[in-house]
């Protein structure tokens, strides 16, 4: 079934349109790459033809000048198709790299400004493979596609029509092998179309495979587990071995046979063509002008079921690029409001919300934040304390209730505007490929270095960036490798408090930290959040007993809140908490 709706593709007029759409702003081109496929169509059966009158014409007749002159005709033609075809072949490249090119953009650009919760439910793998994989098999539809595919049956129905009106009999004759290359071109074509349905699979699965485990190395080699993964890599990629060498067997005995049947229709051709001169029905010219008709049609249409398998991926793939495209699953940014300053007062009033619909994670939540206080949230894993972040900074939509910054909805806010106004600092954090310099200002050229030493200055971490090779030049590798987890806190800190936030969120910022980095850290938090709204979610009471108030979560609701002495005077769940941190002698129980 999944086969027959590829196949469908090919013909799926509006998913090709669709395509196609995208060669507006390249119209020019593409004319010309059409008219050129005509051009090199007309051009095929000329040199054939120009053979057969010098055969006829001049060599049988001892016209030596002639002869020359018709030589010369020929080279000409033959320099003038060969540009002709090297600038179509040029263009329609040119014209799906450039159309691949702005998809992709606008794929990317899509990906980037989906919300969160999109992220959740769709693998990585996946929009990777949509964004860099099947669009190389959209490029397809252009350089190996419908365009290449209009060209090459232009040009044997050129040859065809030449063949019948030189000698229609001859051409007769030998186009009675066309059912049998035919046939064989189908047969070919379902059977590669098999084949490369399973090589697609299993490069998904090796992708997937590969990804999961080089992410993850340090859990396979820390419970020895190398034996057992490198066994299932070996079956995956058994089975695309076995899928390609499936193709290589179709091509291995597809282009035998086209030669086959190609040897056929010669031998008929120089059979039925002797008898025809030996009766004076036709000339040596015309026999010699078919055999070259003959390699010229067959040549396309070796190939022709080749370019419908690379048209038919293509369209699939095409069709996956779009369904991203068509995803309706990003916040609308209905907003207008764009100030320039905030003062950073945060309101809920009455937030439910819950990542799917039936499953309430945040149950009726309330609280006032006034300008310049703090705010600590502190609960067991699940109570919800992320979530109100993840609200506040419009990552997901609330179900019901208000979310209000300075008094105003922050739904009415342009959301790029509002998450301007917010700093963020997480407990897992998220380094590029880069340097120093780069992860703080996120590769925003605006910035200059100074005003990046200010702030590290004030974190007291300039020192220690300035220890590494390169200072601020030093590249961090990918997520960071090369660096600490507290030096990896410390940039991502930097990075929240350059942009000067209004509202500051710190989501675990210190609970991955040594003592020394958290010393770092709880001194710039001192002050930094003088006169800055902030949010503190936190496991360790160092960085929560100097809040304003502190709230405490327990399934989705707020069970208790006050300040730090005042809950521990109340002894109810803050209270049970801090003792048993207590009583544990560490502050990372939380």
């Amino acid at each position: 079934m999944a086969q027959q709706n590829d196949i469908k593709k090919i013909f799926d007029l509006q998913l090709l349109r669709r395509i196609f759409a995208f060669t507006k702003p390249y119209k020019g081109s593409f004319v010309l790459s059409v008219s050129l496929s005509i051009v090199l169509a007309v051009l095929a059966p000329l040199r054939p033809y120009l053979i057969q009158v010098s055969v006829d014409k001049y060599i049988n007749n001892y016209l030596l000048q002639g002869l020359i002159y018709i030589t010369v005709i020929q080279l000409g033609i033959l320099i003038v198709e060969s540009l002709i075809r090297f600038w179509f072949l040029y263009i329609i490249n040119w014209l799906g790299q450039t159309v691949v090119n702005d998809i992709r953009k606008k794929v990317f650009k899509k990906v980037v400004y989906q919300d969160v919760g999109y992220y959740d439910r769709t693998p990585i793998g996946t929009l990777t493979t949509r964004t860099i994989n099947d669009l190389e098999a959209v490029n397809s539809i252009f350089g190996q596609g419908v365009i290449s595919i209009v060209a090459d049956v232009m040009t044997i129905i050129a040859i065809i029509i030449v063949m019948l009106i030189t000698d229609w009999k001859l051409a007769l004759i030998c186009l009675t092998t066309f059912p049998a290359i035919i046939f064989a071109t189908y047969v070919f074509k379902e059977s590669v179309n098999k084949s490369f349905q399973r090589v697609r699979n299993a490069v998904a699965q090796l992708n997937a495979f590969v990804q999961e485990h080089i992410v993850g190395m340090y859990i396979v080699q820390a419970f020895a587990a190398e034996d057992r993964e490198m066994q299932k890599f070996k079956d995956i990629n058994k089975e695309h071995r076995s899928a390609n060498i499936k193709a290589i067997f179709a091509y291995s005995v597809f282009f035998p046979v086209v030669e086959i049947i190609a040897a056929i229709a010669l031998a008929l051709l120089v059979w039925w063509g002797a008898v025809r001169i030996m009766h004076f029905e036709t000339s040596p010219g015309v026999i010699i002008a078919f055999v070259m008709y003959l390699n010229l049609l067959f040549r396309p249409l070796r190939m022709l079921a080749d370019k419908f398998n690379v048209l038919q991926m293509g369209m699939v793939a095409a069709e996956r690029v779009f369904s991203v495209l068509d995803s309706k699953e990003h916040l609308q940014n209905n907003g207008t409001y764009e100030p320039e300053h905030m003062d950073g007062e945060v309101k809920f009033e009455d937030v439910h919300f819950g990542y799917k619909i039936d499953v309430p994670v945040l149950k009726g939540i309330s609280f006032d934040l006034p300008k310049g206080k703090t705010l600590a949230v502190v609960g067991h894993t699940g109570a919800g304390k992320t979530s109100i972040i993840n609200l506040l900074n419009r990552q997901y939509e609330i179900n019901k209730g208000k979310i209000l910054v300075d008094g105003r909805d922050i739904r009415k806010y342009d959301i790029y505007k509002l998450r301007e106004h917010i700093g963020i600092v997480l407990q897992d954090v998220f380094l590029f490929s880069g340097t120093v310099y780069e992860n703080i200002t996120l590769r925003n050229k605006d910035i200059s270095l100074d005003e990046v030493k200010r702030v590290t200055k004030m974190l007291g971490m300039h020192e220690h960036i300035m220890k590494l090779p390169g200072g601020y030049e030093f590249d961090v590798m990918e997520r960071g490798n090369t660096l600490s987890q507290g030096q990896r806190q410390l940039l991502s800190f930097a990075r929240a408090l350059l942009y000067e936030p209004s509202i500051l969120i710190l989501d675990e910022a210190t609970s991955s930290v040594d003592s020394e980095s958290e010393q770092l850290i709880q001194n710039a938090i001192d002050t930094m959040i003088k006169g800055r709204t902030s949010i503190v979610i936190a496991h360790r009471l160092s960085t929560i007993r100097k809040a304003d108030e502190i709230i405490v979560m327990d399934k989705g609701s707020i069970i208790e809140r006050g300040n730090h002495n005042s809950l521990l005077e109340t002894k109810g769940a803050y209270y049970d908490l801090y003792t048993a941190v207590e009583k544990q002698k560490e502050e990372s129980a939380w």
